[in-house]
């Protein structure tokens, strides 16, 4: 099993959430969101470097936008071995929080 740091994870799974909109601002947005804290673009498109060298994720061009300067987006979406490799990081973070005591709701 590939081991992913904690970022990449973050990234891989927001890109998995979000389905087919995927770029980096949304992918910023969702995270920031998740967590409560500012992640600067650069914290995103690091890992989202090293996910699509690793084959995790792969990238296509959305169409362009007259508001963009005539730009188009680039998406994301996780690859089928990306989504093994989710499914066998959540394996082992099941077992290994198994006994961990939950958080008392107020």
């Amino acid at each position: 099993m590939k081991l992913l740091s904690r970022q990449e994870e973050l990234v891989l799974l927001s890109i998995w959430q979000l389905k087919g909109n995927a770029y980096g601002v949304t992918i910023r947005e969702y995270i920031s969101e998740l967590t409560g804290k500012y992640w600067s673009i650069g914290a995103i498109y690091v890992p989202l470097d090293r996910l699509w060298e690793k084959g995790l994720v792969e990238t296509y061009q959305g169409p362009t936008e007259k508001k963009r300067g005539g730009r188009s987006k680039r998406y994301y979406q996780v690859t089928a071995e990306g989504v093994k490799l989710l499914q066998e990081i959540k394996q082992v973070q099941d077992v290994i929080w198994k006994d961990f005591p939950r958080v008392a709701e107020e």
